[in-house]
């Protein structure tokens, strides 16, 4: 009997049906004509400071929407679905971008930061998108995707780094079956070198990309790339962040603090500002007390549930993805937890970066082939391996849930390796193509204002409209409340919020007049 098998057996019905699941969407606010917005955010959408469920991410017309934990996926999508029903309502003329590259972006400098308000809390917010800016420029931070928040009941913290060890070596399936981006904007690299083909005037492809978002032009970082963060255990992954969190980096020291007018630049001159500048593909992740850094609930407490971070938004579903998606999810989630899951080498890091890079770049192409051990495997072959494993999975959830949804969601997979015009990505070029003169913008404005037609035609009650007018004004409240109670210097609060003491263990590492950023 496998590993694999064995696990599964050993889960009691309760555990599989104590399956958790959230979601954070973040989408861009568009002009008609398919343009960034430069408007601040939403009045009607409250304070994106304190909002519970919708607030903004890198940019001021970025928007992150997020729901609560969810027992189903079906219940999770509901939710979603009412927060996009009440955001499309207060954008006016605007639209909810549906695909995660960017809309058509003005000069870099003009791209708004998100503005949170005066309070230390909210400058620091806003000062490390700054950051952001001078260390990366701010179009990448204008790509938007989905993160699935996922746990299991009776999991450690070993349990959920073996999970990430095997979703890191395997999320090629993820970036194959669901990158929908496999074009963008000629906006986006402009001035930039890429190795992107002209496909059309004002818009650029790969003729087999999956998902440019993660790939080269996606959130990569020079500077990054040189942690080769292991994943091994709670105690070396926290000692690798610590190291990028307070060790000085020349390039960012050189930007300073500070610029001569006074003006901040950055939170920091470290690697990394604060840990959620690491980029990756998933992340061990914690529910956090008021100021209390994550690096330290994460040593303190353990790992409550991993973040998945590489979900292309699906620009043919008005809320970016399907509930057949977030079931597989669930399968891929659970197999990568129960299946042997050895230790993980720098040499393997690099090898899942560069397959990575290939499957993001050429996941459609015939034939291609992905490094494995010391040798290379077919992407079909290997994916239907895992897939094999899958269906085993789901086989469990379905008789613990009574239901085939998770064997189907594993049998539309298949359907979509056998034949890849079947996939988003696929799709996305052909709908370019077929109806919209091979142009990005004019396909995704299309499906823009589409999406945004049916989301203000679905029944939406008084009562649900009431619901999100009074959130808005109770995070309102909120923001001011935060700023009536601030008497700390900025100063004084950023060097306490990004001191090291507050990193590891120990009395010193909660502040309870600093708000987490």
């Amino acid at each position: 009997m496998s590993r694999l098998q064995s696990s599964l057996d050993a889960l009691s019905a309760d555990r599989l049906r104590g399956i958790r699941r959230g979601i954070e969407k973040e989408s861009l606010r568009a002009t008609a004509s398919g343009a960034l917005a430069l408007t601040p955010h939403p009045a009607g959408l409250g304070s994106a400071l304190t909002h519970p469920c919708i607030t903004t991410d890198y940019s001021e017309a970025q928007l992150e929407l997020i729901t609560g934990v969810h027992a189903t996926p079906e219940t999770c999508l509901e939710e979603l679905l009412r927060i996009h029903q009440a955001t499309v309502r207060a954008l006016g003329d605007e639209m909810m971008w549906v695909s995660s590259m960017p809309c058509n972006l003005p000069a870099d400098e003009t791209i708004p930061i998100g503005s949170y308000g005066p309070s230390n809390v909210g400058r620091a917010k806003s000062v490390y998108r700054m950051g952001l800016a001078h260390r990366y420029g701010r179009r990448m931070q204008t790509i938007s995707g989905i993160h699935y928040n996922w746990s299991l009941p009776g999991v450690s913290s070993d349990g959920y780094f073996a999970l990430i060890r095997n979703f890191r070596r395997h999320a090629f399936l993820l970036l194959y079956l669901f990158g929908a981006s496999p074009a963008v904007c000629s906006s986006f690299v402009a001035g930039r070198q890429h190795d992107l083909q002209l496909l059309a005037e004002g818009t650029m492809s790969l003729p087999h990309a999956t998902s440019l978002r993660m790939g080269r032009l996606g959130y990569q970082s020079d500077a990054q790339a040189s942690l080769a963060v292991s994943y091994n255990g709670l105690d070396g992954y926290a000692a690798s962040l610590q190291e990028a969190l307070t060790r000085p980096y020349p390039a960012y020291e050189a930007i300073g603090i500070v610029n001569p007018g006074g003006e901040y630049n950055q939170l920091a001159t470290s690697l990394l500002q604060i840990e959620n500048e690491f980029y990756g593909t998933i992340r061990p992740k914690r529910v956090i007390f008021p100021g209390e850094r994550p690096l330290h609930a994460l040593r303190e407490r353990g790992v409550e549930y991993v973040e998945v971070r590489l979900l292309d938004l699906d620009p043919f579903v008005p809320i970016g993805i399907k509930p057949q998606t977030l079931r597989f999810l669930d399968v891929f989630l659970l197999q990568c937890l129960l299946a042997d899951s050895p230790p993980d080498t720098p040499a393997e890091i690099a090898q899942i970066g560069r397959n990575q890079h290939r499957t993001a770049a050429r996941g459609r192409e015939p034939g291609l082939q992905l490094e494995r051990g010391n040798g290379e495997v077919a992407l079909a072959d290997w994916a239907g391996e895992l897939l094999d494993g899958c269906e085993r999975t789901a086989a469990a959830l379905d008789a613990v849930h009574g239901t085939s949804d998770y064997a189907d969601a594993v049998r539309s997979a298949r359907a979509m390796l056998h034949d890849p015009a079947m996939l988003p990505s696929a799709r996305v070029l052909d709908v370019m193509a077929s109806a919209h003169g091979n142009s990005y913008t004019a396909f995704t404005r299309a499906q823009s204002q589409q999406t945004r037609a049916k989301l203000l035609a679905l029944p939406f009650s008084a009562a649900q409209q009431a619901r999100y007018d009074q959130l808005a004004q109770q995070s309102l409240q909120e923001q001011r409340d935060i700023e009536a109670r601030d008497t700390m210097p900025f100063e004084v609060y950023r060097q306490q919020y990004i001191s090291p003491e507050r990193l590891g263990l120990g009395k010193f590492a909660v502040a309870p007049d600093l708000a987490a950023v």
